[in-house]
Parts: structure tokens; sequence; C-alpha cells
């Protein structure tokens, strides 16, 4: 969810002491000294919210709340208003304004007000991107979730994938998703409307293979863990490739391809036809930012599965989940989530005793504990993986008695 606060006012002491009340609280403040300076940003796209003073000279606060409800209805906007303003401020809510505080507000109102106003913009814009690609009709989009820039890369590798035509070899670590990645390969490609056939490699003998070739005629045959077919069924696939099937064969694995074929257990000559076009699926623990995304998505399918109300995803369980390694990828993330709907997780579970900027710190805690372990303990790596300046990554490192050592690897 964003942060950002389009924050409006003429006055450049209040606005100033807005500005440091907004980024003490973690919040990313842009400041206008006018309607004409702020004007560019209020579009559709800006994510945040706009904070403004209803009384300033020439354009006021009437004239932003109407352009921005011109540029986007659902933009929330929260006017500032003076002692005697009070009615007038609420003639402007009843046109549209989002809220309304007197001036001076205590800053845990202001607060209140702008947490309750980001996250209805971010619910918004959710909603919208979710409408976009449901309309796009993009299956990498509406399957392959993620919002970190290897979960992009996979979708634009998928997309550019599917319209080769050639054969394709998804790799990845166990849990990763690998059928699934064949599959919107297969639905990304001219072949979507034919059929997706998926065997499994261990027992697929060759007339089960030539079989199975034929049942995808036209569409696409996934074979899972292609290192486990049998020796002559390798050699029959190959012969079809080299005759130019009219089957596209994608094939999985999760295990090193190269040894497989240095053990002699994958014919070379086949793992280099597939291995032309590779795909490979990065693993959770490359992509920890991945982990909210991908657990809530997780949890609403189960929860409607079960009929149930999806439950609260707090900041401490998001802590809890970042804070561990998933070895087993997608799929334990998935089993996790459905513990978590059905109400029987104990280690994803809510503490109600804590409050937001405790559950805050701990999702903080969990970030750069990850960013340390990836980086393998070295600081200067992890804080620019979080975009950080060194002395803001080690003040947090004291503050939450983190020790660089403890993630060095011997």
């Amino acid at each position: 969810m964003s942060r950002r606060v389009l924050l409006v006012d003429d006055d450049a002491a209040v606005r100033d002491a807005l500005a440091q009340t907004l980024e003490l609280a973690d919040l990313d403040p842009v400041t206008a000294s006018s309607f004409v300076a702020a004007k560019d940003l209020i579009t559709p796209e800006f994510d945040g919210v706009i904070l403004s003073d209803l009384r300033m000279p020439g354009r006021d606060g009437f004239h932003l709340l109407a352009y921005a409800r011109a540029q986007d209805a659902d933009l929330p906007v929260i006017l500032l208003t003076g002692e005697g303003d009070i009615p007038t401020a609420m003639k402007a809510v009843g046109q549209g304004a989002f809220d309304f505080l007197e001036k001076p507000c205590a800053p845990t109102d202001l607060l209140a007000v702008l947490e309750r106003a980001l996250k209805t913009r971010g619910l918004v814009l959710d909603n919208r991107r979710l409408r976009a690609l449901i309309a796009t009709g993009d299956p990498a989009a509406r399957m392959l979730f993620g919002t970190s820039h290897l979960a992009e890369g996979l979708r634009k590798r998928v997309r550019r994938v599917a319209v080769t035509e050639t054969e394709v070899l998804v790799t990845g670590a166990p849990g990763t998703g690998i059928s699934k990645v064949a599959e919107v390969i297969h639905l990304c490609s001219a072949r979507s409307k034919a059929p997706f056939v998926k065997r499994a490699a261990a027992g697929l003998d060759a007339n089960l293979l030539t079989e199975a070739l034929e049942k995808a005629r036209t569409g696409s045959l996934f074979i899972d863990e292609i290192t486990q077919l049998p020796a002559q069924a390798q050699l029959t696939l190959l012969e079809a490739l080299e005759a130019g099937p009219q089957t596209r064969v994608i094939a999985g694995s999760n295990r090193d391809l190269a040894a497989s074929v240095a053990a002699g257990q994958l014919n070379s000559e086949l793992y280099y036809r597939l291995e032309v076009t590779p795909v490979r699926i990065p693993s959770l623990s490359e992509r920890p930012e991945d982990i909210p995304v991908l657990f809530q998505h997780y949890v609403a399918q189960a929860s409607e599965q079960a009929g149930l109300n999806a439950p609260e995803i707090t900041p401490q369980v998001v802590a809890n989940l970042m804070a561990q390694d998933w070895p087993g990828n997608a799929r334990a993330l998935m089993s996790e989530a459905m513990r978590f709907a059905l109400g029987l997780s104990e280690e994803a579970r809510s503490d109600a005793s804590l409050g937001l900027a405790e559950q805050m710190a701990q999702v903080e805690q969990s970030l750069l504990e990850q960013a340390l372990r990836r980086a393998e303990g070295r600081a200067v790596l992890a804080a620019e993986a979080l975009k950080l300046p060194r002395k803001t990554f080690y003040d947090k490192l004291t503050r939450y008695g983190i020790r660089t050592e403890d993630y060095r690897v011997p």
C-alpha cells in the first residue's frame, strides 16, 4: 500500500510542520504551496491521498477538490479548516471530500484519517488493477502473481516464449509451480484453444508417450520431471520433435539437468533441444516481497472454496510469514494459507495485544533480516537491496538488535 500524501498549504511553517509529522509516522509527504503547484500530481494514477488547506489565495481547497474529483472521483481529499470554517468544511464533505480536520489538529487524529484514506485508496487501485487484468484476458497476469521485478520478469519471459512455438523447458525449485507455468505458456500461445495435456514422465513408456502426443495434437503436451522419462521414450520424443510434430512439448524439472545428463539419466540431445527456450521460476527466497501478495491471494481463494469470510491478514501475520525461508515455495505457502483461512494456523495467528506500530515494526525487522540473509551478512548489499541509505540501515539494525555477523556464511 502506498504511503504518499500530497500536502497542499500556502503557509510554509504549517506545511513544514505537517510534513515532519507525516515523516515521523513513516508516511511519504509530497509538498506543494498551491493548487497550481500540485495540479500535475493530481491524476487517476496517483496512488496516494491529498491533504489540503481549505483557505488559500487564488485557487482554494474547493477548487482543488472539484479538480481532483474531475480527474478521479475515488481520489481521497482531506481538507484542513480554520475554527470558523466548520460549516463550510461540512459542505465540502457533501461535495465529495473524504473528511475534514480543524486546525490545529492532534497528530493522532490526523494520522488516523490519513491511514483510513490510504487504505481506501489502496483498495480502489487494487480493484482497478484486477478489472484491468480480467479485461485484457492476459493469462500471465491473471495466473502468475507477484509484484517484484522477478515476478514481472517471469511473466514477460512466459509471454515471449509462448509465441515462439518452440519446445520449452520449465525449471524451478520444488513447489514453485512448474506445471502451472507450463499451462500459462500454453494459454498465452496461439494454441490456447487446443488441448493442454499433462503427463508425469515416470512410467511414460514409448507407447504411452505416442498416445499423449496424439491426444495433445495441435495443442501442448506437458511432461513433468523430464529426467524420469524412460530411455526409450526419450528417444521416441526426440524423434517426434525432429519430425516436426503438430504437438508442442513443454518439459518440466526441479533437478540439476546438467548433472542428469552427465549421469546418463537424460539424453543429451533431448536436453539441448529443450534447453533452447528455458523458463526458470524464481523461488520465494529470491523474491520475499511477493510473499504477502501470494498469501493474500491464496487466503482469498481458500476462503471462497470453504464458504468462509477471509480473515484479516495483519502486519504481524505478514512478519511471521516473511521470517520463514519457505523451502517448499508457493506450494507450502498455499498450504499455510488454507490453514489460516480455516483458523487452524498457529504460526501465523495474529496477536491482538500488539498495536499497529508494533506490528509494523515486526514487518520491518523481518525485511531487514531477510535482506541480510540473502546478502549473506554483507550490510552494504542488504542496504542497497532495500534502497536504504547506509546510516539509516545501520540505525535500524541497532534498533532491533540485529547483528550482521549472524548472517555471514562461514
